[in-house]
């Protein structure tokens, strides 16, 4: 039987403690939500990065009817990941590598800036099943290590979420040609997760890239509204994760 719990702690000291207990289950913060199994992280995702299977079918490493095949007979079991492998789908290699990308990637967010814990819901599983359960402490040090090197590039977080524009006169001569590619999708529209789902490609490798062209004055963030949802009933911690979630779409 799943339960869930608020909590007041941060989501950083939240997970530590859990994989000490060797916990199952899902750990939801206002950006994410972290799935343990046995106190290892097994999956993590994030309404500001594309999911694993978006990734996939951009880079073309999966159809489009592949992805679907597999959520539709295996995601009631928790077996999406094994049925991709076993379906002949997706190699096992493969499949690792891009979950880990995805992984790390929503974890940033998840636990950006020690962010609270909205709550954890003991024995809660993801239907993607466990693809390589990664150690909490390893999330938690990449998650910090990423934070640092963005911070060193440009240190004003909003790149990461906020709807970008180019500068008035960017001019993209003499960009490397990731960068260049990067500031090509800068719209005034698009968010950073955005960008990347239209590149196919991991969204920490888009944030260095946007936050060296906002380094060199030639992106910056759209203002974006003040308005604060209203607070959720304290009995329904369900509402209170989608409107959180519900806002982050919002903003995309």
């Amino acid at each position: 039987m799943t339960t869930a719990s608020r909590t007041d702690q941060s989501a950083s000291a939240l997970l530590a403690g859990l994989a000490a207990e060797r916990a199952t289950g899902a750990l939801s913060t206002g950006s994410g939500i972290v799935y343990l199994s046995d106190g290892h992280v097994v999956h993590v995702e994030s309404a500001f990065t594309p999911d694993l299977g978006t990734l996939l079918i951009g880079g073309g490493a999966l159809a489009p009817d592949g992805w679907r095949d597999a959520v539709d007979r295996a995601g009631a079991r928790n077996r999406v990941g094994r049925h991709l492998v076993d379906s002949g789908h997706l190699s096992a290699g493969a499949l690792e590598l891009a979950h880990l990308g995805a992984l790390f990637d929503a974890a940033y967010f998840a636990l950006a800036h020690d962010a609270p814990a909205v709550r954890f819901r003991r024995g809660a599983a993801h239907w993607l099943g466990a693809v390589r359960p990664v150690p909490a402490d390893t999330v938690l040090r990449e998650s910090r290590r990423r934070r640092a090197l963005l911070g060193r590039i440009w240190p004003e977080p909003a790149v990461d979420t906020a709807p970008l524009a180019r500068a008035p006169g960017a001019d993209p001569a003499g960009l490397p040609a990731r960068r260049r590619r990067t500031l090509a999708q800068v719209d005034g529209v698009r968010t950073a997760a955005q960008i990347a789902a239209h590149l196919a490609c991991r969204t920490f490798h888009t944030l260095v890239e946007l936050r060296r062209l906002a380094a060199d004055g030639l992106v910056i963030p759209e203002p974006q509204p003040r308005e604060r949802p209203a607070a959720p009933p304290p009995d329904e911690p369900d509402t209170a994760l989608l409107r959180r979630l519900l806002h982050a779409l919002e903003a995309l």
